[in-house]
């Protein structure tokens, strides 16, 4: 196979951080992006081309940033949308801002990035765009509404492109990793609001306790997801021969509540199928 060209974003930790140099070990070219310049300009050293971009700024703004590494490097085989945080906290104590912002970085500034790539891709009928989803894409946690509803929100609309597009021979992939051990629980990238609220407020420093012990003791290895990713973007190791799918759950913890929440679901459909199968408008005889 020859080279691939990928675009990366938040790639100063984490998964991203991680897809840099699993790229590289395959012999692939990456270009790598974060809102923050000065925090990944260390991958210079390894002939990394780095970019601002702050996937929250402006369409206009990130199509120029697109086109400029377009204008460089010639083209963009994957895309690798990975830029997202958490926001913790109840219904009541997160402020409508709050929601706003969750949704600002994890929906609309990936939908912005690849809105700038999408043109690029069907006018060369061939492009591969990943998205980092989550298990909270599948289960909503309490104290985690937020982070869950912006998954969701991901989930449905990466489905919809992927319907759009699939006939111009773009592919696209759905990641949902469980807990794996990268720094979204960490103070400087999760954002939470503990709550002063009584009838919330044991709950919530439990939770804010919880989160804290979990962060850097998550049961799942970045570097086993992202390889996996590299394999099913380049049909190589666990994908090859196989079709890839669309959306597939990462990580022990994902695979067992995923389960549990698809057969809840099938055996709800089931006990209540009479009902469900009862609101068509009766015909006339």
């Amino acid at each position: 196979m020859a080279p691939l060209v990928w675009l990366v974003t938040g790639c100063s930790s984490g998964f991203g951080n991680q897809f840099v140099h699993s790229i590289l070990a395959r012999g692939d070219r990456v270009v790598a992006t974060a809102r923050d310049l000065s925090k990944i300009q260390h991958l210079n050293q390894l002939g990394v081309p780095t970019f601002q971009l702050d996937i929250t700024d402006s369409q206009a703004f990130i199509n120029a940033t697109i086109s400029k590494v377009l204008a460089e490097y010639g083209r963009i085989d994957v895309l690798i949308n990975n830029a997202a945080y958490i926001a913790i906290g109840t219904w009541e104590d997160l402020s409508y801002e709050d929601w706003l912002a969750q949704f600002d970085t994890n929906v609309f500034g990936t939908i912005k990035v690849t809105k700038a790539l999408l043109p690029h891709f069907r006018e060369r009928k061939k492009g591969t765009m990943v998205f980092i989803s989550s298990l909270s894409g599948w289960i909503g946690h309490a104290g985690c509404s937020a982070y869950a509803g912006s998954k969701f929100a991901l989930e449905g609309i990466v489905e919809g492109l992927h319907a759009e597009t699939a006939h111009l021979g773009l592919k696209t992939l759905l990641i949902e990793p469980g807990r794996f051990r990268t720094n979204l629980l960490s103070s400087s990238s999760m954002k939470s609001r503990p709550s002063d609220i009584p009838e919330y407020a044991e709950r919530s420093r439990a939770q804010m306790e919880g989160l804290a012990g979990e962060d850097q003791n998550q049961p799942g290895d970045p570097v086993k997801l992202v390889e996996i990713v590299l394999d099913l973007v380049r049909g190589e190791g666990v994908a090859q021969g196989m079709e890839v799918p669309f959306r597939l759950p990462l990580g022990v913890d994902c695979y067992t509540d995923v389960k549990e929440k698809c057969e809840a679901t099938l055996a709800t459909l089931e006990t209540w199928k009479n009902v469900t199968r009862s609101t068509d408008i009766e015909t006339q005889k």
